[in-house]
């Protein structure tokens, strides 16, 4: 009996410190996502199409092990392990996502939001198309398309919004 309550409380203890490795790691990461994505928010990251994808995979769960999103891609891109792990190590470089290695697993986080990211794509592309011009924008697909009722009151909306910020 003693032998048996000594066994449970090794365990015990053991798992205790396993759980604790987990909430520290857990804690890290989330923190060093935290802080490096403060300092990225400022930075210009413009994504290629490819590197969509893989922070689709990022922004859907994460922080993922590079097997995990060598997986995801393959399912759905059809891309092999080394085209994964080439653009992974090219937005770290870039500094769209953060990784960490522990063993002989290495870790990816993504160091934008999918917000920051759509955020500098629409700037992008209303940039090189419309020369900055939002009215030039909206005007050209107001022409090329109709608007719902539903669509056209949410754009009022969203414009009297942005008249009271003035």
């Amino acid at each position: 009996m003693r032998d048996d309550l000594g066994r449970r409380s090794q365990f015990a203890d053991v798992f205790k410190i396993g759980v604790d490795i987990c909430n520290h790691w857990n804690y890290n990461v989330i923190t060093n996502v935290t802080k490096e994505a403060q300092i990225m928010s400022d930075k210009n990251i413009n994504l290629t199409e490819a590197e969509w994808n893989v922070m689709e995979c990022l922004w859907e769960k994460s922080p993922r092990i590079g097997r995990e999103i060598v997986a995801w891609l393959e399912e759905r891109m059809g891309w092999k392990r080394s085209t994964t792990l080439t653009l992974l190590r090219r937005m770290e470089e870039k500094g769209a996502v953060g990784g960490e290695t522990t063993g002989e697993l290495k870790t990816f986080y993504p160091l934008i939001t999918r917000e920051q990211a759509a955020h500098q794509e629409t700037e992008d592309f209303l940039d090189r198309v419309y020369k900055g011009s939002l009215g030039m924008m909206l005007s050209a697909f107001t022409k090329k398309q109709n608007l719902s009722k539903s669509e056209i009151d949410e754009l009022r909306a969203i414009l009297n919004e942005a008249e009271t910020r003035e």
